[in-house]
């Protein structure tokens, strides 16, 4: 019998809705499963508490535990680095890789990979955060070359509520940020419904609907060396051609320099 190819990732411990849909775009692909390992992220604000949700300790602790179960490639199935900076990332992926010997990818890091693949100038930025936070991530993804030019945010900040919002709300935004003019929308938080929003918004409007959670398989999968286009029903991020055969969606060779 064939050893699965197992993928590992990281989780904010308040969230309800990746992990299903999760496991629910992996259905009918037996031969890739996914694991699991959390650690406390209750809040998203600027704030120093909640800013401390995201050090690499704690985060490293559930790494670690991931590599027990022999994964093939360990993912922060997190948005943090959008607001913290993504040269934040880019240090937690070595210092994973570093601390268990395995691969490491990010869900921010994979947005950059595949918009500048997709070579999207406009960016259509959807949110449960907060104003404050989402002037953070237009920030910080303008300094990356990822212009978000429509965007639209529900002020929450409680990370459990994220996961409350209906998927037909999600569309809701999702479509008003396409009508505003971009070339691909983000739906930047992984503890939100757009994953199934995606396909039939995508057939609708012929714009690229990229979910974070969908990111984040697509980064496990191609880092996993499996084809993400297996997954189907899901929207143009797994079927695209000018994304496949990713071996490295995490690539920092186009990065800025930090100190």
């Amino acid at each position: 019998m064939t050893r699965p190819v197992r993928l590992g990732m990281l989780t904010p411990s308040s969230n309800t809705a990746l992990e299903p849909i999760t496991c629910a775009m992996l259905a009918g692909i037996p031969d890739v499963t996914v694991h699991f390992s959390r650690f406390k992220v209750t809040e998203i604000a600027l704030s120093d508490t909640a800013l401390r949700q995201f050090d690499d300790g704690e985060i490293l602790r559930a790494a670690e535990l991931l590599a027990h179960a022999k994964v093939e490639v360990i993912a922060w199935n997190g948005t943090s680095a959008s607001w913290l900076g993504l040269h934040r990332d880019e240090r937690l992926c070595e210092r994973i890789t570093g601390a268990t010997g395995v691969k490491a990818c990010t869900t921010v890091l994979a947005y950059r990979d595949v918009l500048r693949r997709l070579g999207a100038k406009r960016i259509g930025l959807v949110t449960p955060y907060t104003a404050d936070v989402q002037e953070k991530i237009i920030a910080n993804w303008g300094a990356q070359g990822l212009p978000c030019t429509a965007e639209r945010h529900l002020s929450l900040q409680d990370n459990f509520s994220f996961a409350e919002v209906a998927e037909v709300e999600v569309a809701r935004l999702i479509e008003e940020v396409i009508r505003d003019g971009c070339d691909a929308v983000a739906v930047v938080c992984t503890n939100m419904r757009g994953a199934g929003a995606a396909e039939p918004i995508e057939r609708k409007h012929g714009v690229p609907v990229l979910d974070s959670i969908a990111v984040t398989l697509w980064a496990s999968l191609a880092a996993a060396g499996v084809a993400p286009s297996r997954i189907t029903g899901w929207g143009s991020l797994f079927a695209n051609s000018a994304l496949a055969g990713v071996d490295h969606p995490n690539n920092t060779s186009h990065a800025d320099t930090h100190p």
